[in-house]
């Protein structure tokens, strides 16, 4: 059986993950949407900490209704390190979506810092679907900021989540 982690900080999760995350599940057996914080404040010197809109909580929870429906998928967060949590979790491969050619340098630096700390943190790359390649979360952040409608970027049961959210329901 094969395991495949996909991780990020998924602030929030988009239609463009869940299509690498599709891609992922056609592919290996069991696919772990791992949500994480990214805080490398411990490990290098004078790294910036990243702020989010959503807390962890909510981050997973927008993560697992994205992820609802596809067999084989599961969500799970933790702290620290990638390549601690890719033993912890038994994984064999570290899955990334690239929608261009400076989503693929950003990722072999992590891929090669991976390799380096753990033989066995190999990374694959999955090619975004052009439909997708304008989504990120950072556009997401946007609209959320400016009121402006998510149908096309969030799944609509996470639009359906946060609506009800903002309401205190």
């Amino acid at each position: 059986m094969s395991r495949a982690i996909i991780p990020g900080s998924f602030d929030p999760m988009t239609l463009g993950h869940l299509q690498v995350v599709k891609a992922a599940a056609e592919i290996f057996d069991e696919v772990i949407v791992l949500v994480m914080n990214n805080d490398m404040t411990k490990y290098v010197k004078d790294a910036k900490v990243k702020e989010y809109l959503f807390d962890t909580g909510a981050r997973v929870e927008i993560a697992r209704l994205t992820c609802a429906d596809l067999p084989g998928v599961r969500v799970e967060t933790r702290g620290g390190l990638l390549i601690d949590a890719f033993d912890e979790l038994c994984a064999d491969v570290i899955v990334k979506g690239v929608r261009n050619e400076a989503d693929f340098a950003y990722e072999q630096v992590h891929a090669a810092w991976n390799l380096a700390h753990n033989p066995r943190a190999k990374t694959v790359y999955l090619p975004s679907d052009p439909a997708y390649a304008h989504l990120s979360s950072t556009l997401a952040r946007e609209k959320l900021k400016n009121g402006e409608s998510l149908e096309g970027v969030l799944a609509e049961s996470v639009i359906a989540w946060l609506q009800h959210s903002a309401k205190g329901e």
